[in-house]
């Protein structure tokens, strides 16, 4: 969406966060390359709203995934126990975060999933597996909106209408569309 705000830029290897503690004077992103940062951000409340800062651990251990391979991960198990340590020390950040223990459980899982396989198939399944919250989330978010907008004006029976919001649910609070924002 042209003109829209991002507050989650990811790339393979790379996540950088709208610092949303500057807001609204000034739009500032803060590189997060790891699991640590990705803690600072949650627990600062750089980054919020329950989905954001589910897909922000998610993306953050993606990051470290990617730069640590090859150098601590030696083998499938070390892989796991690496992966488990650091979804556990996220969850720390916002204990009571719903969206962020089941981003937790999720990525655990596949872990364990993969866990037979190489250092490789572990790292890989992890990161695509955080990629896809991201994608997911979006494409979620759109959905709803549509749905969403469709019943205000059927509701109404109107072709436009009126709505008044005061909760962060655009796409500061999301992978970037928003949920109930997204249906306005």
């Amino acid at each position: 969406m042209p003109g829209q705000l991002e507050a989650i830029i990811y790339k393979r290897g790379s996540l950088q966060l709208l610092d949303q503690l500057k807001l609204p004077l000034a739009s500032v992103y803060i590189d997060i390359k790891d699991c640590q940062a990705a803690w600072v951000a949650i627990k600062e409340m750089q980054v919020r709203g329950a989905p954001a800062i589910a897909i922000t651990a998610a993306l953050a251990l993606a990051v470290e995934l990617v730069s640590a391979q090859g150098k601590a991960l030696t083998d499938a198990p070390s892989a796991v126990d690496f992966i488990n340590k650091k979804l556990d020390y996220l969850v720390t950040s916002r204990p009571t975060a719903v969206n962020l223990m089941e981003a937790v459980n999720r990525l655990k899982a596949v872990a364990a999933h993969t866990a037979a396989g190489s250092v490789q198939d572990v790292v890989n399944g992890v990161v695509e597996s955080a990629e896809a919250m991201l994608e997911e989330d979006l494409a979620s978010n759109r959905q709803l909106g549509q749905y969403g907008c469709q019943a205000l004006l059927d509701a109404v029976g109107k072709p436009s209408l009126r709505v008044l919001t005061h909760c962060n649910t655009g796409s500061l609070a999301t992978a970037g569309y928003g949920t109930a924002l997204g249906v306005v």
